[in-house]
């Protein structure tokens, strides 16, 4: 099918033509006829491409191809053209993938999305012979219309072919085609090199574009105009309408090309006014593409507005050299630009809208002068240009340059739009090491260019020539080169042009060659690499660098002061270093400069960060020093930068300006006293002693203006006083000064000295940081004086502390402390007596006595009564010395109560009186010797009461002296109501100086209730006991219930209200409180049933007094009969089984006992169909009851029945549900219409509906039912389903699934089986017919008589599949139909096969038959199995045929020995077994692959000896006997060769190489025959002959074993090999299953397990299965008429999905509905003469109808005559056609012809009436309502009226549903994808098992090979090692010594 776009006019016509069976002649003459096209006219057929088609052209056009219809090739389009075109995305989508990175996140990725454009718009205008226009425009502005990016060229343009290409996704330039025609087709070629590689072929996988476009927005405009072309194409991709489209289940990868005239924007909406101004633009140019993205995202908007200088040099960078050239942005070249640079220029424009100011930003980016490769360029020195040629020939341009390093500071360029982290040193200017920046740093050397443009996400680190190995050159210098690499595109990227795939590796591979070129010549020169680049480097640090350099390592220290964490480890220490041609030296004086004044110092040493062990160069450091003059610097030590070293400063200047700083230090301290006294005998003042001066060397007074720098840290001057003592000196006074006047410095505000002990003191100069009196190394002024302080007289004391646990009655001590006036210790007066007082108590003591400065008052003691008896209360203790001038003290002491002595228990009575049950309460307290309350921790006291047994001992803890003790309650025995006495005891068991305690109680008879009565006063005065039995009649009531209290005493306790709310009973809810009151209870209803006793319970709190008593129900008089059935269900005809008990019960329903043994006869019963003679009434002794048995119904239907039972004057009736009787046949209710027509191997698809019956015909349901079909003949047989069990009706459906067996008739019986029995069923006749699409057998043809012969060509094998009725058929996948050989006999088949598929037909092949061609013949002749196999999805339908053929051999073509032989080793000497040649080979003719093929040759094989060819000619040995040559007999193809030898003392060189010549002739010979040659060695060597011998021998060996070893090796690798393949090819199957399965809607990105699929497919099946058992309407007809000309019947052959439709058509082909179709009259003539006439029939070939579909009437040029109502179609328009589309077509047009359908009547007669007055002829017309209305206007009546569709015999089917045909196609796909997955798995497993074999097995044999290897080194070693001496020789030998064998000889020894 192709589709035809008639342009010549305005109006655009579109045909689809079908092309099957047409040359182009004959598609011309339809196009002609189809569009009108004049004979006269001239018109033109062209593609969208506008390539004229031709016939050539024609027969490669594909299906689907849009053509042109033209007047001219380059006619203007008149009008726009949409083109259909198919994108869907190419393979390499799938395997490639995962391969590369996409864009990386953030707003950075948008220069790189922007650059993909770019490369494509490099690419289309590489052609260009003028300038190369690249704009990049941003429309940012609302009033242009919505925002968008546009990228345009002024290239080549696209074809609408190449604008389909660019669709596709992962479409490259290598696989995609340029044209419709292979003709036109432009390959893609490799450009030729170009310096830098700037050849623009850098759009290239397909990718970039489309990544790019949806990056930055969600939909884009493609708009191209090729070169040479009058058309535009545009295309419009969008990610909204790819959702439309998959929401709507439409071709997601199906879009349309718009092709028009230049400047036609009739298609643009309002919305993108932009496109006008772009459209308008394209009349004047020849060639353009312009992307136009839509959709932008705000973040890349607000990133593009706010970033423009950043995002354009980004791109700058990127394509620097295309822009600059190949030198690039040097603004110090001023060379012209070669011929060869074509200008490119890329301009950015940014167009907004600031407020209502319309913006427009312009940027060419030749202009950016801060892209990284313009600072990189002129920040150079000096350039190293180098080349690298790969192993695989792929060639890199590489490029060095030196950034060097000048004074202070790095001159490597910073990347001016990163932020740069100041370093850790530059807080500090006194930590900066002179050198600001780091060069290069941790960065990479190289950033790398791909075909002339960036690759921005790879850089390389450097080589192995460019880094430093252990040369004299600094370190820093290899880091202030930057580095650029140029490559083509042999060196593979991503996808994404972010990054080289393998660029490093391919470099650094040892086969890379690294080449100078030399900058004159620009050419490589030869040399070593590595020094090219050092001697270079040297060059640019001796001539370009100026730096420091370090001399003299001494150590490396850390500097953990002031240093940074990361800079504090590893400083080397030198001692000189040299810079600017001056050396400094430890110990030398030098000057700072950029300090904050003038500072001078001594070198100490100099520091350099980092591990160095000797002389090294650095761009800075620092330096340590001693300032200088010492004493004026607070910091002696300093450390400074070596960059503020004055490199100025003379020797002379700097030593005049230490010695003016020296003479600002102090050196004396003047001192002045008011009087001189060194020893004080008490404290004095020290102010008014002291005055002082501080003085300089010229004994003048020091002034803040003479020493400025010293003066900034001196504090004053300070006094101090220290205390020494024995054991340290202690500093008790310092002060500094701070007041002066005219006579200088003075002492104020000190205080006398108080502390005793010598003291010195100390007049001293400090300073204001630490009070220290040194400064610069110096001890700065100071003065000294030496006194002591001694104690006086005691005057006052202090009392020391005292115990706060005093006691009354217990002794103390009181001690006293003696002091002087200062409080100083002081020793006690003589003679003195205490006095003391103590308030309210007498205070006694026994002695004092004195210790040192102590005074002891020792034996005090205290006794009285405590105030109020209170414990801790404190007193005032005054103590007195008499004679001291404080002579008194008083203070406050806490005394507590003493020890327990005795216990005091409290009561009110005695004896105590307790209730019974109730608690005792006894007061307790703990009293000391005086009475007093006493308290001590954890006293406990004990009270036990006897004569109570359980009564727990009572413990109380008295620790607060008193408490409260409460006893358990006491319950005792109360006998006759009298007290009973009892007696506690009190002690306390830790103090047993208490005496204990006792006292008596009297425990009193309870008040509380403890006993009750209850009574009642009705008819009979009963008196209850508690837990009574008593009977009463069931249903009565027991009334008059009274109760009674007592309490212990047994007192009558009077019933209160309070009393009565706590008393409860357990029968009745309602109690009447005011008889509870009164002593009455409510009344007692006695159950009605007689079940058993009832207890019943009064009860008072809760149950603690209760009363119980029982009630025993008794059954009443009799007062009904009752029936109890066994069951309520009985079967029709059985008996019921068990006993219907009948009793007689009273009103209750109690059983009354007063029937009988006798009553029995006085029973009876009557029912509906009861057998009245079986039932029989008998007494029951285990119920006492009478029974009825044999109780039958023998006739009725089933239903309820009442039976009655009567005795005496009661009657019962009760009702049992009688049901079918006993199953007894089966009935068929519906099934498949007869007569019965199936074919062999399908179903019967209507199911037979079974019912099973009793003998009365009653629907008899029973589960166990099980019921089957038995086929009159075991030849048929049957595969049955039941598809619905046996129901509760009865009903059970069977569905015949496959019918198997011989053509013929049959019938089938159903029988059914219960418990064992069999139940009868009905019959159905069944006619088998056999299956035309089912295969059954295969036929083989081919040359019988053909020859085959080894590696040659199989004969062609047709195969032909043959049906069951015997004809040739096709209807298989021609996949499913493979050949398979192996060697050996048709009964030995092996594990693998080689499988060979059926090809692609040719043109001669018949359609029935299946050729197999060209397969080749295996190379080893044998018996082989041809075996042809067609294997479909049906399990069943597997076929094969298999053929024995034998492999001969080919025609003879070489002689060749049957068995390897050695390579012999003869010698010059007279022994035979040393001169022997061969021994016993027998020489064969073989074919080209060694099979047997001279059977049938006989002749001669002449031997004869030659030197190699590669060899000089020498003297050649002879044979024995003096011959040059010997002839053997060759017999059938063979020559046996007994012994061959060399002549004795043979002519020969010694240690050559011969060949022995063995040359077959023979006569008539089909080919020539190739000679056999066998090499040998010749000496005359006799000593080490033997040696060579053996060697030789082993040699051959060990070779035969390498050879075997590589044999197995082969061996193991290819069946891994087999195994990878078919691993692969399972893999390869199960994706493309995978994909099938996306394709068919089932989802799934990974492979499915073969549970998951499983799993799937049951889903699938059953949604099938569903579909199908869901009721539909179907044509009821069913005859299976078969035969290759016979259709179907009408009824059959269509569906109609709408009811009311399907009802009006098939009621006006009712007559019609149960025709046969057939193909042709005969076949009609044939059917109607089998059916006797009977059977409608109707041959197409008699049909007249016309081919074309015309309009409906009121339709006419196109052009509707009037707005009918009703929406008016033709009726068979609604027909849905199974198969045979056309045939069918035509069948219905024949029957239906014009009829239409409309909705109703009114509608149907106002449009006939419509076209009468038009005068056009109606046709008959059918509404849904079910009206007619006749082609000749009649309508009305039942003959116009169709019945309700129920009524209607025969209606056509409802179509399944839209889902059905593709969850058939799931179900296929998914086991075919089932059985891909096992066998997937099974081949992986099989791998997995035998891989690990394998590699030991391979290892093993390496292992082996390795050591035979090794083993043949060695054996060649000798022998190129055994000597060669000179013997006897022939006349003639070479021109070289015999003993000496030379180098060349010796190596083709080793070689061999």
């Amino acid at each position: 099918m192709i589709q035809v776009k008639d342009c010549r006019f305005e109006k655009i016509i579109t045909k689809t033509l079908e092309t099957s069976g047409l040359d182009f002649k004959g598609f011309v003459r339809v196009v002609q006829k189809k569009f009108s096209v004049p004979s006269n006219e001239t018109f033109v057929l062209t593609t969208t491409d506008r390539i004229i088609v031709d016939a050539d052209k024609f027969e490669k056009l594909k299906d689907g191809t849009t053509l042109y219809l033209l007047q001219k090739i380059d006619q203007v389009l008149l009008s726009s053209v949409e083109e259909e075109i198919n994108f869907v995305p190419h393979y390499n989508t799938l395997i490639e993938s995962g391969a590369n990175e996409y864009f990386i996140e953030g707003q950075k990725s948008l220069p790189c999305a922007l650059a993909e454009l770019v490369d494509n718009a490099l690419s289309a205008t590489a052609k260009n012979t003028g300038s190369r226009s690249i704009e990049i425009r941003m429309l940012f502005n609302k009033t242009l219309g919505k925002p968008a990016i546009i990228v345009l060229d002024n290239g080549s343009g696209m074809t609408s072919k190449h604008l389909n290409n660019w669709a596709v996704y992962r479409l490259s330039k290598f696989t995609r085609e340029n044209s419709t025609f292979e003709s036109e087709a432009e390959g893609y070629v490799h450009p030729a090199h170009v310096p830098r590689s700037l050849n623009s072929d850098i759009s290239f996988f397909g990718v970039g574009g489309k990544r790019a476009v949806f990056h930055m927005g969600n939909a884009v405009r493609m708009i191209s105009r090729p070169l040479g072309s009058p058309d535009v194409h545009e295309l419009v991709l969008s990610k909204d309408e790819f959702q439309k489209k998959e929401q709507k289940k439409q071709d997601v990868y199906r879009s349309k090309i718009l092709n028009r005239m230049p400047g036609d924007f009739s298609h643009i909406t309002d919305d993108e006014q932009f496109f006008r101004t772009i459209i308008a633009e394209e009349t004047e140019k020849e060639s353009f593409t312009v992307v136009v993205i839509t959709g932008i995202f705000q973040d890349h908007i607000n990133y593009l507005k706010k970033n423009f200088k950043e995002w354009t040099r980004e791109l700058a960078h990127i394509y620097h050299y295309y822009i600059h050239g190949v030198n690039g942005n040097c603004k110090a070249d001023i060379s012209p630009t070669s011929d060869d640079f074509r200008r490119i220029d890329i301009v950015v424009r940014l167009i907004t809208i600031h407020q209502v100011t319309l913006k427009n930003k312009t940027m060419n980016l030749r202009e950016v002068e801060d892209d990284m490769q313009t600072l990189f360029i002129n920040a150079a020195k000096d350039t190293f240009e180098f080349r690298a040629t790969t192993p695989d020939r792929g060639i890199v341009e590489g490029l060095l340059r030196y950034h060097p390093f000048l004074y202070d500071k790095e001159t490597y360029p910073e990347d001016p739009f990163v932020y740069q982290a100041p370093g850790e040193d530059d807080y500090n200017n006194e930590r900066e090491s002179g050198a600001t920046g780091q060069a290069r740093g941790r960065r990479d050397i190289f950033q790398c260019f791909w075909n002339g443009r960036l690759i921005p996400y790879t850089a390389i680190s450097g080589f192995d020539w460019c880094q430093k190995k252990g040369f004299k050159l600094p370190e820093e210098c290899y880091s202030r080169f930057s580095g650029v690499l140029f490559t083509d595109s042999k060196f593979h990227v991503s996808a994404t042009k972010l990054k080289f795939m393998e660029l490093e590796k391919q470099l650094k591979q040892p086969g890379t060659h690294f080449t100078r070129i030399c900058p004159i010549q620009k050419c490589p020169r030869r040399g070593d690499i590595q020094k090219e680049f050092t001697n270079w480097l040297q060059n640019c640090h001796d001539k370009l660098d100026k730096q420091v350099k370090f001399i003299d390592y001494k150590e490396t220290v850390k500097r953990p002061e002031g240093q940074p964490e990361k800079n504090q480890q590893s400083w080397a220490v030198f001692s000189s270093i040299e810079q600017h041609g001056r050396r400094y030296n430890a110990g030398d004086i030098v000057m700072f400069q950029k300090t904050p004044s003038i500072l001078c110092g001594t070198v100490v040493k100099f520091f350099l960060h980092g591990n160095h062990k000797g002389d090294t160069f650095a761009t800075g450091g620092d330096v340590e020093i001693k300032c200088e003059p010492e004493g004026l610097y607070e910091e002696i030590i300093k450390v400074l930068p070596i960059a503020k070293i004055d490199k100025t400063a003379t020797d002379e200047s700097i030593k005049e300006h230490i010695e003016d700083e020296s003479k600002k230090l102090p050196h004396s301290l003047k001192v002045n006293w008011a009087e001189e006294s060194s020893w004080f005998s008490g404290p004095f003042p020290l102010s008014p002693l002291i005055t002082f001066k501080l003085m300089n060397k010229s004994r003048s007074t020091c002034t803040s203006h003479h020493w400025s720098l010293f003066s900034e840290q001196l504090k004053d001057y300070g006094i101090r006083v220290r205390h020494s003592t024995v054991t340290a000196t202690l500093e008790i006074f310092n002060n500094l000064i701070g007041a002066v006047d005219r006579r200088g410095y003075f002492v104020r505000n000190v205080e006398n000295f108080r502390t005793l002990g010598k003291y010195t003191l100390t007049l001293s100069t400090v300073l204001n940081d630490n009070i220290t009196t040194v400064y610069g190394g110096r001890e700065l002024p100071k003065y000294k004086h030496e006194f002591t302080i001694q104690e006086g007289d005691a005057e006052s004391f202090s009392v020391g502390e005292l115990s706060s646990s005093l006691r009354v009655g217990e002794p103390f001590d009181i001690r006293l402390h003696m002091k002087d006036c200062y409080n100083h210790p002081t020793k006690p007066p003589p003679n003195v007596q205490p006095a003391l007082q103590f308030s309210d108590l007498e205070l006694s003591y026994e002695t004092t006595t004195c210790s040192g400065v102590l005074l002891t008052i020792q034996g005090v003691k205290a006794k009285g009564k405590l105030l109020n008896s209170a414990m801790f209360e404190s007193y005032d203790l005054k103590v007195t010395l008499p004679g001291l001038k404080n002579d008194t003290q008083t203070m406050k002491i806490s005394l507590h109560p003493g020890n327990p002595h005795s216990l005091l228990v409290k009561s009110k009575t005695n004896p105590v009186e307790v209730e019974n049950g109730n608690p005792v309460s006894f007061e307790i307290e703990v009293h000391d010797e005086a009475g007093n309350i006493t308290c001590i921790s954890r006293l406990k006291v004990h009270c036990q009461v006897f004569q109570i047994p359980g009564l727990p001992l009572m413990i109380k803890d008295c620790s607060a002296g008193k408490a409260e003790l409460v006893t358990k309650p006491v319950k005792e025995k109360i006998v006759n109501g009298e007290p009973q006495i009892l007696e506690a005891r009190f002690e306390i068991p830790s103090q047993k100086q208490v005496a204990p305690v006792t006292r008596q109680l009297m425990v009193m008879p309870s008040k509380q209730i403890s006993r009750m009565e209850l009574f009642s006063q009705g008819e009979e005065e009963l008196v209850l006991k508690n837990n009574e039995k008593i009977k009463w009649q069931a249903g009565g009531v027991l009334e008059k219930l009274f109760y009674k209290l007592y309490d212990e005493a047994g007192r009558e306790v009077p019933i209160t209200a309070e009393i009565a709310s706590n008393i409860k009973v357990t029968w009745g809810t309602d109690v009447d409180q005011r008889n509870l009151v009164n002593g009455r209870l409510p009344d007692l209803q006695i159950p009605t049933h007689v079940d058993g006793e009832h207890l019943y319970q009064v009860s008072y709190q809760e149950k603690k007094v209760s009363f119980c008593f029982k009630i025993v129900p008794c059954p009443d008089e009799p007062a009904e009969l009752k029936a109890t059935l066994p069951q309520s269900i009985v079967k029709l005809g059985e008996t019921l089984s068990g006993l219907i008990k009948l009793e007689l019960v009273d009103q209750y329903n109690n059983v009354n006992k007063k029937l009988t043994a006798t009553c029995g006869k006085s029973f009876s019963a009557e029912a509906e169909g009861l057998d009245k003679s079986r039932i029989d009434f008998k007494w029951n002794d285990s119920c006492s009851c009478i029974v009825a048995i044999g109780v039958r119904f023998h006739s009725g239907s089933p239903g309820p029945r009442v039976i009655y039972f009567h005795y005496k004057e009661f009657t019962k009736s009760v009702v049992l549900e009688v049901t079918a009787g006993v199953p007894s046949q089966i009935k068929l209710v519906s099934g498949p219409e007869q007569p019965l027509q199936v074919l062999n191997g399908h179903d019967i698809p209507t199911p037979f509906l079974l019912q099973l019956c009793d003998d009365w015909g009653n629907p008899s349901p029973d589960k166990n039912m099980n019921v089957e079909i038995k086929p009159s003949s075991v030849t048929l047989t049957l595969t049955t389903e039941v598809l619905n069990p046996m129901d509760t009706e009865g009903k059970t459906c069977i569905k015949v699934n496959r019918v198997e067996g011989s053509k013929g008739n049959y019938a089938l019986e159903f029988k059914g089986s219960l418990k064992g029995k069999s139940i009868p069923g009905p019959s159905v006749n069944l006619t088998l017919l056999p299956d035309p699409n089912k295969p059954v057998r295969l036929s083989v043809d081919f040359d019988r008589n053909a020859k085959f012969s080894a590696g040659g060509k199989f004969p062609v094998f047709s195969v032909t599949v043959f049906s069951e009725d015997g004809s040739p058929m096709t209807a298989f996948k021609p996949a499913d139909l493979s050949m398979l050989l192996w060697e050996g006999p048709p009964s030995i088949r092996p594990t693998t096969v080689t499988e060979l598929k059926y090809r692609k037909p040719v043109e001669d092949e018949w359609k029935d038959c299946y050729e197999f061609r060209e397969e080749e013949i295996p190379t080893r002749v044998g018996e082989y199995t041809v075996e042809f196999s067609l294997q479909t999805n049906k399990k069943e339908d597997h076929l094969w045929s298999q053929i024995s053929v034998n492999v001969v051999a080919n025609e003879p073509v070489k002689l060749e020995p049957d068995c390897q032989q050695q390579t012999p080793v003869v010698f010059y000497c007279t022994e035979m077994a040393n001169r022997i040649l061969v021994e016993n080979m027998t020489l064969k003719i073989t074919d080209q692959f060694g099979n047997l093929a001279g059977q049938n040759l006989n002749g001669t094989v002449s031997i004869s000896i030659k030197c190699p060819e590669e060899e000089r000619s020498r003297i050649l040995p002879l044979f024995d006997g003096k011959t040059k040559t010997i002839s053997v007999k060759l017999i059938k193809g063979s020559a046996l060769i007994n012994s061959l030898a060399i002549m004795e003392n043979s002519p020969g060189e010694n240690g050559s190489r011969y060949i022995l010549h063995f040359k077959p002739e023979v006569t008539n010979a089909p080919t020539s025959l190739s000679p056999f040659e066998l090499p040998f060695h010749f000496y005359n060597d006799a000593e080490n002959q033997m040696a060579f011998i053996e060697l030789m021998k082993k040699k051959d060996e060990l070779n035969e074993a390498v050879k075997e070893c590589n044999k197995n090796f082969d061996s193991i690798r290819k069946q891994n090999d087999l195994l990878k393949n078919n691993v692969k090819d399972s893999t390869k199957k199960e994706v493309s299953l995978r994909n099938e399965l996306n394709e068919r809607g089932i989802r799934t990105e990974h492979p499915l397990s073969i549970t998951d699929s499983k799993r799937c497919l049951e889903q699938k099946t059953s949604e099938l299965e569903t579909i199908e058992k869901t009721p539909r309407r179907i044509f009821s007809i069913h005859r299976n008429f078969s035969g290759p000309d016979i259709l179907e019947m009408v009824g059959e052959l269509a569906f109609v999905a709408d009811d009311d439709i399907a009802r009006v058509i098939s009621w006006q082909l009712q007559g019609d509905m149960d025709c046969i179709i057939t193909t042709t009259t005969e076949a009609a003539q044939k059917h109607y003469e089998d059916t006797q006439g009977n059977q409608q029939v109707m041959a197409l070939d008699s049909m007249f109808v016309y081919q074309e579909d015309r309009p409906l009437p009121h339709i006419r040029n196109r052009q509707e005559l009037f707005k009918p109502s009703g929406n008016p179609t033709f009726a068979r328009k609604h027909l849905i056609y199974r198969d045979k589309q056309l045939s069918c077509d035509r069948m219905f047009k024949n029957l239906l012809g014009d009829t239409i359908l409309m909705d109703d009547l009114i509608s149907a007669t106002n449009y006939r009436k419509a076209l009468v007055e038009k005068r056009i002829q109606c046709s008959t017309i059918l509404t849904r309502t079910g009206e007619r209305v006749s082609a000749k206007g009649k309508f009305g009546g039942s003959q116009n009226r169709a019945p309700p569709i129920d009524r209607l015999k025969n209606v056509f089917g409802a179509p399944l549903p839209d889902n059905y045909e593709e969850l058939k196609e799931q179900i296929d796909v998914l086991n075919r994808y089932c059985a891909a997955v096992q066998e997937k798995e099974k081949v992986e497993k099989y791998r997995k098992d035998h891989s690990p074999k394998w590699v030991d097995e391979m290892l093993q044999a390496k292992t082996q090979k390795d050591a035979m290897t090794k083993e043949l080194e060695e054996i060649n070693r000798q022998l190129a090692s055994v000597p060669v001496r000179a013997g006897k020789r022939a006349s003639g030998n070479s021109e070289e010594s015999p003993g000496i064998a030379s180098k060349r000889q010796r190596q083709r020894a080793m070689d061999q």
